[in-house]
């Protein structure tokens, strides 16, 4: 698991992510499990995530509507699969609009970059 944590912070809410390869929801599940052992990942506002795997791929939002389909479209741009990719908030206290996609974007692109450069 490749955990970067606050990648970026708008407004007060603060942006972590993280991935792992998987090949199977019972991967992505463990990976989220492991992730949320830890406690500040578990008392997140929002743990969204996506994953391409053989089977296809799977994305949930955990209330943070439609930001898993941004993670899910940038990791079938990015030619990545058998991975999954959780991008988690801690709301600030301020609604962002839409710029809470792009906070998502800014996230998910800091862990591919993390992939493509391996730092």
């Amino acid at each position: 698991m490749i955990r970067l944590g606050v990648v970026l912070s708008d407004r007060g809410s603060k942006y972590a992510v993280t991935g792992a390869p998987a090949t199977s929801r019972a991967d992505v599940d463990a990976v989220l499990a492991e992730l949320k052992s830890d406690k500040a990942y578990a008392k997140a506002t929002h743990n969204t995530w996506a994953a391409i795997l053989p089977t296809g791929a799977l994305k949930a939002d955990d209330g943070e509507s439609g930001a898993a389909m941004v993670i899910l479209r940038m990791m079938e741009r990015a030619g990545l699969s058998d991975h999954v990719i959780i991008v988690t908030r801690w709301y600030g206290g301020k609604k962002l609009g839409g710029d809470r996609f792009r906070r998502v974007q800014d996230a998910t692109r800091a862990y591919l970059d993390h992939l493509e450069t391996g730092s």
